[in-house]
This record gives C-alpha cells, structure tokens and sequence, in this order.
C-alpha cells in the first residue's frame, strides 16, 4: 500500500491511503494519527503494516466516507476523497498538500555505495578515502536529522549560508519497522556542502546537517509493493528558469551492500526506533561546476514511488 500524510485546512495533519487511481482515503482516527502511529500500532498488535491498513481501507472503502467503531478503535466522518495529484502543490496554510510521508524521530545516511559515486569523489580528493570505504568491510553511516531538519514535497530545500558548492544527492530511502525490518521505503534528497566535506572530512556533520538538509517523499510505499528494492530505475532532474540545467539517472542494481547489512552496522550497539529512516546513497553526482542555485527546483523519480520535488533556497 501506499500511504501519504497531507494537509486539511482547518482540520490539520490527516493520513491517507492512495488507492490504484490515486484516489485518497482518508484513514485518520486518534489511533492512526500519522504513519508512525500505524507503523507503532501494526508492531503493538503483532500484525503487519500491509493486514492493519486492509482492515482499516476496508472499513472506509464505501460512501458515506466514515469508519464505524469497534471495540478499542475511534472513529470520525471523513472529508469527500480527494487526489493524489490535487494534494502534490507548494504548502498552503489555506490548501490541502502533502506533507512529509511519516514524522521519522530519526534520518540516518549512507555513502559511497555506488562505485560511480566513489570514483567520482577521488577525483576532487587529495586522498582515496572514498575508495577506501567503497572497498572496506564497514559501510560509512552518519546521522542525517530530524523532523525540524526535513522537508516535505514541494516545500524548500536549502543551502548553507557559508556553502558554494551545496549538490543534490537522490538516494532511495527505506524505512525500519520493529527489529531492523524494512518497513516500506520513500526517496530522499539528501542535500550536502560538498565543499565543506572536501575541506576537512571531519566537516561531514556540517556539510550534512542543517536547515532543509533532507527531503522525503512524497509518499511512504510498504514493502510488499515492491518487488525487487535492487531494480530500481531512479531519474534525477534539476530545474533552472523553467529549463533542465542536469539530468542524471542510476539503477539501484548498482548498490554495493544489501539494506540488511546496512541496518545490522546502524543498529548495532545503537538503538533505533521504529519509523527510523535510513537512506542508502546516491549513484548520481551532479557535476561540481553545476551547484544548487536560490530558485532551482530538483525532481527524483523512482519507479514505484513517484516523484520528490522541491525548490532551492539561500540560507
């Protein structure tokens, strides 16, 4: 299934499932209050994500849009659908729009899991360090942000007031449930000051974390919608003045490391919620002479879960 969080004026954050029109039905109740209450509620009640939500998109499915209680389970009158396509528009205090796909409590990064990405980053290093992690038996992992940190579709993504050379990384993102297993799965836009990392390694924090660093979206994809994570075309577009300053794509097929062993190194000795999510890297680099501008707007496709888009802005 996939599920978006979005904006009703007047009535706040509501939780969506988007059906195979893309139609969508609203599923909020107090127990199902965003999707990291249903991730927390599917562990609670030892159900799958995928069970939950068919009872749950089962209950609303016909007119008049209203789930009747049951024993232990709110329920409240639901807006006239609504679609997909009507919710993915700039944020509006006074529209519906979409917001980030679950209030993660947690982003954490990967890097240099794409060969492309590693020998691309030698080039412009006094040193083969990316290589070295490319071909080490520990992957590199670093905290990303929060919630405070993110930004949803359509909404800002931004660039360090003392950064030249800030790029967009697009990177398939996945979500854990409970014991390390993979949830679902979003895309990210890991934003970075290349030219802060490139100056010192131990800039990474800097070069990585700052206001609108991360954006996810625009919608959050259970696992079982996808069938192979490994075979994943991804398309990355940067807008300048309405024209394509770059274009770029990758398959997942290139990834070095399986998500699980990713997972076992974050988690280990580490503990990390439910809802956590966990980007995998990025095998398209955008050229150096091309940095993300104030008013530029970048696009990332995935097939299977949609298309991330956000404009740029100067800190």
């Amino acid at each position: 299934m996939k599920l978006i969080q979005f904006h009703l004026p007047n009535m706040g954050k509501r939780v969506g499932i988007v059906t195979r029109e893309d139609e969508v039905i609203d599923v909020t109740s107090d127990e199902s209050s965003g999707v990291l209450e249903i991730l927390e509620l599917a562990y609670s009640e030892g159900v799958s994500i995928g069970v939950l939500l068919a009872d749950i998109q089962e209950r609303v499915a016909s007119p008049p849009l209203s789930i009747p209680s049951r024993p232990g389970r709110s329920a409240e009158p639901r807006n006239d659908r609504l679609i997909f396509e009507d919710l993915n528009i700039p944020p509006d205090p006074n529209k519906p729009h979409l917001l980030l796909p679950l209030d993660t409590p947690e982003v954490w990064g990967c890097g240099v899991t794409y060969k492309r990405s590693a020998d691309m980053r030698d080039e412009d290093s006094e040193q083969d360090i990316y290589s070295r992690v490319y071909n080490a038996n520990r992957p590199e992992i670093f905290f990303k942000g929060t919630v405070p940190r993110c930004t949803g579709p359509n909404d800002f993504v931004c660039i360090r007031s003392d950064s030249e050379l800030t790029a967009t990384e697009p990177e398939l993102a996945y979500v854990l449930g409970a014991d390390g297993e993979i949830a679902g799965y979003t895309i990210c836009n890991d934003v970075s000051a290349w030219d802060l990392e490139r100056e010192n390694p131990l800039y990474l924090p800097q070069s990585k974390i700052f206001y609108g660093c991360c954006a996810l979206g625009p919608m959050f994809v259970t696992a079982s919608e996808i069938d192979d994570p490994y075979n994943l075309d991804m398309r990355c577009t940067v807008l300048r003045d309405d024209k394509t300053l770059y274009e770029g794509e990758v398959n997942t097929s290139q990834i070095k490391w399986k998500f699980e062993e990713l997972t076992e190194f974050l988690c280990r000795d580490n503990p990390v919620p439910i809802g956590t999510v966990v980007s995998t890297g990025t095998g398209i680099i955008v050229p150096n002479d091309l940095p993300l501008a104030p008013g530029d707007v970048v696009q990332i496709e995935i097939d299977g879960l949609g298309t991330l888009s956000n404009p740029v802005k100067q800190l």
